[in-house]
């Protein structure tokens, strides 16, 4: 029992959050190995190293140092599963509305990378269930799977159509994957932007021949014609509550 305290007490863990690659010496890790003794430039060299691949991430990052030795060690987190699905789909952030809007396409090697990326922290017994799991997530973020509504990829991985794939577990892409993904990516982009003016051409005729009435019952005629809420948000902003006096 004595050993395992003085072992504890030589044992100091940090745990904090860094934006992979650009680790430094300043707060929040600096000052936190500071009393630790440890060679704060070799962590941050060795972190910045383990997280090249995260850039324009937040990564959980855990370092253990011995206070004797000054030895370290460094365990690397994944970030959230909607980040690794925002890098590898080359996007910045997912649709407003998924249910209208599709930003992405993505292949199933590209979640089975993610799903295998992600795999402790996900509920599935098996990488297909896993898989499966990160599929919901595209879905949630108007992202395509191999051409599909993330819907109708669920029940193709459920009929066994990517079987082989995820038995393979390939998670790398060749040259000409990459550029016919970027590709679709391009046409997608340039869909959502038609698909906005069109909108907008709508939601002004409304605003036009509603003019003067309440801006309540003008947002809810947008929204009965489908016109999306962040477009609606934009044109035709919530009325604010009256003061209470």
């Amino acid at each position: 029992m004595e050993g395992d305290y003085t072992l504890k007490m030589v044992l100091q863990t940090v745990e904090t959050l860094i934006e992979g690659g650009k680790a430094t010496a300043a707060p929040p890790l600096g000052p936190a190995l500071g009393p630790t003794g440890v060679n704060i430039g070799q962590v941050v060299m060795e972190i910045n190293k383990k997280t090249a691949d995260l850039k324009g991430m937040q990564v959980p990052v855990k370092v253990t140092v011995n206070t004797e030795t000054k030895e370290f060690s460094i365990v690397i987190g994944t970030p959230p599963a909607a980040a690794l699905i925002k890098k590898e789909a080359g996007i910045e952030k997912g649709a407003s509305n998924p249910l209208t809007e599709k930003v992405a396409d993505m292949v199933i090697e590209q979640i089975i990378k993610i799903a295998k990326a992600k795999e402790d922290a996900l509920l599935g017994k098996s990488l297909k269930a896993k898989v499966k799991e990160i599929i919901g997530s595209c879905h949630s973020m108007g992202i395509l799977v191999e051409g599909m509504p993330a819907r109708d990829a669920l029940r193709a991985v459920e009929a066994g159509k990517f079987d082989a794939e995820i038995a393979s577990g390939k998670t790398e892409l060749s040259a000409e994957e990459r550029q016919r993904l970027e590709g679709e990516k391009h046409r997608l982009r340039e869909e959502m932007e038609r698909r906005r003016a069109e909108f907008e051409v709508q939601a002004k005729t409304i605003m036009k021949e509603m003019e003067g009435k309440e801006s309540r019952k003008i947002r809810a005629r947008m929204l009965e014609v489908g016109i999306p809420q962040p477009l609606i948000d934009e044109l035709v902003p919530p009325e604010k509550e009256s003061a209470k006096k």
